[in-house]
């Protein structure tokens, strides 16, 4: 009955035994060839001085200040370009066609971005040539540069935002200003944001009228047949897809969408 056992005790003292001369060996290795040496590394923060060139914090300064625009990158994309109101006018398509899930988000995305920046390339194209490239060329300074790459997106936020939004946030802050190039941006910006977003569920609902009469018709000819039991949607969305297909509507809605901003 204990023999078993006891030959398996006496496996893990071999096994054991094993390891524990292969661990001998190998620091006695380790003793022979020498001390492997482990890197230190210390962080040190002092004034740009002895052996520091001045220019070499300001590009750190630079990597720093670029570093947290990329953080921001994201919020700034979505906030102040056209991708706001084409990403939810994509949604809203899936939506009345019948598809939640199809295109995929992923595709949705990609295309919005896409479109987004065939929008605003003529805008960040003035941002590069008059802001970026003069400040590379050390003719103007950042703020100078950042003064004028306000402009061009200033006047794209003020062109496709209604008035009434933007006399919204100007009276939350008691703002005046004599021009409109003089709106801050701090009220721009939600003004904009609304303006989009009221413009993408305005789109949105013209979209959905033609998908809704399909479903009506479709509803209506299942229950003249006395189908109750078919779920009008098992139909439409074929039909649907048809119709969509046919008037080439994915043509007609990029072309809808960058006219919007012409």
């Amino acid at each position: 009955m204990f023999a078993p056992t006891l030959s398996k005790l006496r496996l893990a003292r071999l096994g054991f035994g094993f390891i524990l001369m292969l661990t001998v060996a190998g620091i006695a290795t380790a003793q022979a060839v020498g001390a492997i040496p482990i890197p230190n590394i210390t962080l040190q923060m002092g004034p740009s001085g002895g052996g520091t060139k001045p220019g070499d914090v300001s590009t750190s300064l630079q990597i720093l200040a670029l570093l947290t625009v990329l953080s921001l990158a994201p919020a700034i994309l979505i906030l102040t370009t056209a991708f706001t109101r084409i990403v939810i006018i994509m949604s809203l398509v899936r939506t009345a066609i019948g598809t939640p899930t199809i295109p995929p988000n992923q595709v949705v995305v990609g295309l919005s971005l896409f479109l987004s920046i065939y929008v605003m390339a003529p805008t960040y194209q003035r941002v590069w040539d008059d802001a970026v490239v003069p400040m590379t060329a050390k003719t103007i300074t950042q703020q100078q540069a950042l003064v004028r790459a306000q402009v061009p997106i200033r006047e794209f936020m003020l062109k496709n935002t209604y008035r009434k939004d933007l006399k919204l946030f100007l009276d939350l802050r008691n703002e005046r200003p004599a021009e409109p190039k003089d709106v801050s941006l701090v009220t721009l910006i939600p003004a904009f944001i609304i303006s989009e977003l009221k413009t993408a569920f305005i789109v949105g609902f013209y979209i959905f009228l033609p998908f809704l009469i399909i479903d009506l018709v479709v509803a209506s000819v299942l229950m003249s047949l006395g189908m109750m039991m078919m779920p009008p949607t098992v139909v439409s969305l074929p039909a649907k897809l048809l119709v969509f297909v046919l008037a080439d509507g994915w043509s007609l809605l990029v072309s809808a969408i960058m006219a919007g901003y012409r």
